[in-house]
C-alpha cells in the first residue's frame, strides 16, 4: 500500500485522506478532518423529525400557491441527483416544480438522454438557459485565470439563472439536492439546516468563487452576463425566496440513490474521466478538465472526492482509497485537448495560471 501523492508536503485526514488544502478543512487532536467528523453527525440525526419539517416546508409552499401552476422551483441537469430531487417532490411530496437548467453547452449524448428522461418521466414544465458558444469559450479562458477552475460559468450560471426565474416568477421555494454538509468541510449537518438564504454571497462563497463583475474584460463585456448576474440580496428578499436541500432532510446515500432511479426509471450512467464512478457529472464533457484544474490547484481531484466517502461509508479502507487515488487523479483528461483549442491557451499557459492562484496550504504543493 503507498502514501498519499504529496504525503512530503501535506497533511492528511488519517482516517479519509483528504489533504490540508481543502477549503475550509480543520483537524481535530485525533488528526481527524472536520469532513469525517460531520459525516458522523448523520448516524445521530432524527431522521424521522428532519423529514416531517421538510414536509411542513413543502405543505406551506402548496398552500401559498394553491392557485399557481408551480409551487416550487426545482434546479435539474438530468444528473443523478436532480433526478432523483425530482422523483421525490413529484412522486413522493405531490409538488408541482418548475424545472430550471442551466445548460453549460457541454452537454453529452447521455446527459441529454437523461434530462429529456426526467422531463417526460416527472411531468414537468422546464425552462433552459444555454450560453452562446463563444461565450463559453471566453470564460472557460477568464475562468482559468480568475479561480484557477475550467467552469466559472457554471457555477455562477447555475445559482444565478435559477433564482433570476424564481424572482421572474415569483415562485418563493427553491428545493436543491445534496446537503453542502454532504461534501467538502465548510458545512456541518447540524449548521446546514439554520440556513435558507441562497443568495449571490452563499453562492460565489461555495462554488463561484468570483462575482460577475471578475469577468469583465476587453473581450467578455458586462452586457453578456446579464444571465449570470444574481438579483440582488434585497430582491431576493423582497420577493420572499427561500430554500433547501433535500440531503439536510433525508438521509442522503448517491449510490442508493443512482441504484434506484437506473432499475426504476432507466436513467443512464456512463464511463466518467477523473473517477472511478459512472454517474457523477456524466452529464458534462468536460468534467474530466474541471477535475484535473483542481488536483494542479490543490493537490486532488474528483476521485479523493468519491474516495473519501466510500471509507466514511465503510466500502474501501484508506489504503485502498489511497492507491485509487494515485492512480486516476494525476491523469491528464483526454478532452483536455479541446479545451485547449477553445480557450487558445497552450497547457503550459494553463498550468502555470493555476499554480499562481495557489493559496494557503496549496502553496507547498511542488
Amino acid at each position: 500500500m503507498g502514501k498519499p501523492l504529496f504525503d512530503k508536503y501535506l497533511t492528511y485526514c488519517v482516517r479519509c485522506c483528504l489533504p490540508e488544502t481543502v477549503i475550509g478543512i480543520k483537524f481535530d487532536e485525533r488528526g481527524i478532518c472536520n469532513g469525517c467528523n460531520s459525516s458522523e453527525e448523520k448516524m445521530h440525526i432524527d431522521w424521522n423529525k428532519r423529514q416531517q419539517e421538510l414536509k411542513n416546508k413543502l405543505d406551506s409552499a402548496k398552500k401559498k400557491c394553491k392557485d399557481r401552476a408551480h409551487n416550487c422551483i426545482v434546479p435539474v441537469s438530468g444528473g443523478k441527483d436532480s433526478f432523483f430531487q425530482t422523483y421525490i417532490l413529484t412522486k413522493i411530496y405531490g409538488m408541482t416544480p418548475l424545472a430550471v437548467t442551466f445548460n453549460h453547452n457541454w452537454y453529452t449524448e447521455v446527459g441529454k438522454r437523461n434530462l429529456q428522461r426526467l422531463l417526460e418521466t416527472f411531468d414537468v414544465d422546464h425552462i433552459m438557459y444555454t450560453p452562446k458558444r463563444s461565450l463559453v469559450n471566453r470564460l472557460a479562458h477568464k475562468s482559468i485565470e480568475q479561480i484557477g477552475d475550467s467552469c466559472w460559468h457554471c457555477h455562477a450560471g447555475i445559482g444565478a439563472f435559477t433564482l433570476q426565474i424564481a424572482v421572474k416568477f415569483g415562485i418563493q421555494m427553491i428545493v436543491w439536492g445534496e446537503s453542502v454538509a454532504e461534501y467538502g468541510c465548510q458545512w456541518s449537518y447540524y449548521e446546514s439546516t439554520k440556513k435558507d438564504i441562497f443568495d449571490e454571497k452563499y453562492f460565489v462563497k461555495i462554488s463561484a468563487k468570483q462575482n460577475v463583475e471578475s469577468m469583465v474584460d476587453n473581450s467578455i463585456p458586462l452586457r453578456e452576463l446579464e444571465f449570470f448576474q444574481h438579483p440582488s440580496t434585497e430582491e431576493y428578499k423582497e420577493a420572499g425566496i427561500v430554500g433547501l436541500h433535500l440531503g439536510d432532510y433525508m438521509f442522503w446515500d448517491g449510490e442508493r440513490q443512482e441504484e434506484f432511479i437506473k432499475k426504476e426509471f432507466g436513467w443512464e450512467e456512463d464511463d466518467v474521466e477523473g473517477s472511478y464512478k459512472r454517474y457523477k457529472s456524466v452529464e458534462c464533457k468536460m468534467i474530466g478538465v474541471h477535475d484535473y484544474t483542481k488536483f494542479i490547484k490543490r493537490g486532488y481531484g474528483r476521485t479523493t472526492d468519491h474516495a473519501v466517502r466510500d471509507v466514511r461509508a465503510g466500502i474501501m479502507t484508506r489504503e485502498e482509497a489511497i492507491d485509487i487515488i494515485n492512480n486516476i487523479d494525476p491523469k491528464r483528461p483526454s478532452t483536455m485537448d479541446h479545451f485547449l483549442k477553445i480557450t487558445g491557451m497552450s497547457e503550459d499557459e494553463l498550468i502555470e495560471k493555476i499554480k499562481a492562484l495557489r493559496d494557503g496550504a496549496s502553496k507547498k504543493l511542488p
